[in-house]
């Protein structure tokens, strides 16, 4: 599939020298990141590696401990009405009884204080935006008698109600089943390629979007390497981040990685177990 990120415009989000730091503990550091209009950057690394947090600095909401960061040109937490936030899945609680159409209005209107929009014209716009994720047929019925895979089209949903210029993707396609993920993240390919979105996907699961993906940021217990899934996702590189032997074979088209622990801090692994880390499942 064919890259539509845009070399010739400024990024859309831009680190320098970046680093993130919980107490006494460096998450990251000496990050330096370029992501650009229609870009899809895909996010990889272990447990405990910082690709929540990684996510929470570019909303705004964790700030970095050292080097700087831009949204857009401007400090992140300026930037959030033009990003789009897909969050990881998690219990419904207060949310189980909200129509799919009531998550996608509080996109379009939720922030505002004051006088609410006018509702036919909102009404009309919520419309458009289940009708856009294949969500129509499930609008007025409540989250919690929805499927996981309904849901997250409800959910990319509202993240898209603010036409955002990036898309802030957690995990998205956690609990899904081969199809769901799919439409999933065809939903997501689709808005980039029609608006020059770009698009930032946090997954443990590479394979699912390995053909959309531009680049890779790999955070892993030995550092990160930012490039193309071919540059990142090789024994050579994976190894030389953890600091042990990985092993990163191609099978009819999919990513299988062997020996690469899952958490910065569990044992070794046998160098010949296959495990499903977060860069690539069998």
């Amino acid at each position: 599939m064919t890259p539509v990120a845009r070399q010739d415009t400024a990024p859309v989000v831009s680190l320098r020298d970046a680093a993130l730091s919980y107490d006494a503990r460096t998450v990251w550091s000496g990050l330096d990141l370029d992501v650009r209009p229609g870009e899809f950057l895909a996010v990889l690394g272990p447990n405990g590696a910082g690709k929540t947090s990684f996510v929470r600095a570019l909303l705004g909401r964790r700030p970095l401990s050292d080097g700087t960061l831009t949204v857009l040109g401007r400090p992140a937490r300026d930037a959030a009405r033009h990003i789009g936030y897909v969050p990881q899945q998690a219990a419904l609680s207060a949310q189980a009884m909200l129509r799919a159409r009531d998550l996608v209005r509080f996109g379009i209107d939720g922030h505002r204080f004051g006088p609410r929009l006018r509702t036919g014209p909102v009404r009309r716009r919520v419309d458009e935006i289940l009708e856009s994720v294949g969500a129509t047929a499930y609008a007025d019925v409540p989250l919690g008698m929805l499927s996981g895979g309904e849901r997250q089209r409800v959910r990319i949903g509202q993240a898209l109600a603010t036409d955002p210029r990036i898309l802030l993707c957690d995990e998205p396609l956690l609990s899904l089943d081969l199809n769901h993920q799919r439409a999933v993240t065809e939903l997501i390919d689709a808005r980039r390629r029609s608006h020059g979105t770009a698009v930032v996907f946090v997954t443990h699961e590479i394979n699912p979007v390995l053909g959309m993906v531009d680049r890779v940021l790999y955070l892993a217990p030995g550092g990160h390497r930012v490039g193309t899934p071919d540059e990142v996702l090789t024994s050579e590189s994976l190894s030389r981040l953890y600091g042990t032997q990985v092993d990163v074979v191609r099978v009819r088209g999919r990513v299988v990685v062997a020996g690469a622990p899952d958490e910065p801090a569990a044992p070794p692994h046998h160098p010949g177990q296959a495990h499903e880390t977060d860069g690539a499942r069998a």
